[in-house]
């Protein structure tokens, strides 16, 4: 792979609603409660609970996790999951539940209006954001060390970035996992993208256990580029961080579509179609931009923030989600092998 020109974005506008805990119950005791396995960001787990309480009067909770913690805890309840609608994170990772039969079809009228490519036939899963990887870069800190925003693979090679690049591990991340798919996609083997990823060890400081991490490793000078996907390094330069730069690799990048699902054993499967009707619709899908989450909401009808990144506008990968998580295991498995094991925090 070799270099092409770089493509930047910046940006400014709302601010990130930060809130720390889930909404509280509403005064209808009478109704069963939802759990909400929630992998976005916290500000918009929040948002979105609240609203969703106010709109339908059912008490709810969430608990925050990563993409791929979040899948590991669903294998581990092994059909009688503590909650009972998984909404948010990349698809491949409902593929591989999926796999495991652990998810119970659900075909909301809803979703007559999501492109068939962004969600399961049989309902077991449906799209309701997209996000776009990228680079984020802090431009002080490559100022100082001589070098430019990436914007291709090849140039996080680069002996300049030696300790300087930060991304997650794809066995606790779905953005991390997002980017070793994508690689093996371009490079067309497993033994090519390893090899790859065995170049690039040198220049990562260390594996973050979060996906949105780095931005923050990024933003305080202590990398100078994050693997990411681009509406968590455009969220950090919404909020402030002015030093930051987005650039997207020329030679392709992948993309998640963020979705939503009905939990097998469920307990309470009503109570969970209601929020998977609810999260589909233009009103809610508006919700992730108020709380700083600038992902590309899926229903057709649904305002787009300006800080959205339309699939368009960049060069994507045929990124097969599908393929993706049915060979979750064995990739992450190789990874922690091969690179490095999983960070515990």
């Amino acid at each position: 792979m070799r270099g092409m020109p770089l493509v930047v974005l910046s940006a400014v506008g709302l601010a990130l609603t930060a809130c720390a805990s889930p909404a509280s119950p509403s005064a209808t005791t009478g109704t069963a409660s939802l759990k909400v396995l929630c992998t976005v960001d916290e500000a918009w787990c929040i948002k979105q609970v609240e609203a969703f309480q106010a709109e339908t009067g059912i008490p709810t909770t969430f608990e925050r996790m990563s993409a791929g913690d979040a899948l590991s805890l669903i294998r581990g309840a092994a059909g009688k999951p503590e909650f009972s609608v998984w909404w948010g994170g990349a698809s491949d990772n409902y593929e591989a539940a999926k796999g495991d039969g652990l998810l119970e079809p659900y075909q909301s009228p809803n979703a007559a209006g999501v492109d068939t490519r962004h969600k399961d036939a049989e309902g077991l899963w449906t799209g309701i954001y997209a996000g776009v990887l990228a680079f984020c870069s802090n431009s002080d800190t490559l100022r100082k060390d001589g070098v430019s925003a990436p914007a291709s693979w090849d140039a996080l090679l680069s002996p300049k970035l030696q300790g300087q690049v930060s991304m997650a591990h794809p066995s606790t991340s779905g953005t991390a996992y997002t980017a070793l798919w994508t690689l093996r996609t371009l490079l067309g083997s497993d033994d090519a993208t390893f090899a790859y990823l065995n170049e690039l060890q040198a220049n990562v400081g260390a594996f973050t256990k979060s996906g949105s991490a780095p931005v923050g490793k990024v933003s305080e000078g202590n990398a100078a580029v994050g693997v990411v996907f681009a509406h968590d390094c455009l969220s950090a330069i919404n909020n402030g961080a002015q030093e930051l730069r987005v650039s997207f690799p020329t030679e392709g990048t992948g993309y998640e579509i963020g979705a939503t699902a009905l939990l097998k054993g469920a307990p309470n499967p009503d109570a969970a179609r209601r929020w998977i009707d609810w999260v589909l619709t233009a009103k809610a899908q508006e919700i992730g931009a108020q709380a700083g989450a600038f992902q590309l909401p899926l229903n057709p009808d649904a305002v787009v923030s300006p800080l959205s990144v339309q699939l368009q506008d960049v060069t994507l990968v045929d990124y097969n989600a599908a393929e993706a998580g049915a060979q979750r295991a064995d990739l992450t498995t190789r990874f922690e092998e091969q690179i490095g094991a999983a960070p515990t925090e």
